[in-house]
């Protein structure tokens, strides 16, 4: 697993053992995808929820984002990918439930990443639905990656589909707030 593009474009990041049913990254061509949907994220303020390895937020970085904040139960991956790549100054990392993160949080970003693990995606899917939208700051985009067999649909208003891609197993879809 590697950094796509960007100034960090080609560094090796750190995956999870390949035992681990928690983390579930996101691949380098889901990746390079998602971005190609995204374009410019150059000074947008990040918010990776259920981050795992960090890959979503430090590929945000690498392409110009000016901060991230990674949540997960664990963040001790997502710490020593951006601790090795340099870029931990720019990164605040969240141990904590995504869901109780988003009741409490008060800020709002321009970028948000939400990938829960597939087998809490239909669960979480009421909850996420009321929490994330007042996250989002004015024209923010919000990605929502899910199971493609059962996906996850973030319907608030104000929040528009931008665009959906699926990408093996996986649906990608790219929200934007009005």
């Amino acid at each position: 697993m590697r950094v796509v593009a960007g100034r960090l474009g080609g560094r090796t990041l750190r995956s999870p053992p390949a035992k681990s049913k928690e983390i579930r990254p996101t691949s380098d061509r889901a990746r390079e995808t998602l971005f190609s949907i995204l374009g410019d994220v150059s000074d947008l303020s990040v918010l990776d929820l259920f981050c795992g390895t960090g890959a979503l937020a430090i590929e945000a970085i690498s392409r110009g984002a000016d901060s991230a904040v990674l949540v997960d139960r664990s963040t001790a991956l997502a710490k020593r990918n951006v601790t090795e790549l340099g870029i931990a100054n720019r990164c605040e990392l969240v141990r904590a439930d995504a869901i109780r993160y988003l009741e409490r949080a008060e800020e709002r970003f321009g970028l948000v990443f939400c990938d829960p693990p597939y087998r809490l995606a239909d669960p979480l899917e009421p909850k996420l639905v009321q929490h994330l939208p007042p996250r989002l700051a004015r024209y923010a985009r919000l990605v929502v990656e899910s199971p493609a067999r059962r996906p996850l649909a973030i319907e608030a208003p104000k929040l528009e589909l931008e665009a959906e891609r699926r990408i093996g197993e996986a649906l990608i879809k790219v929200y934007r707030r009005s």
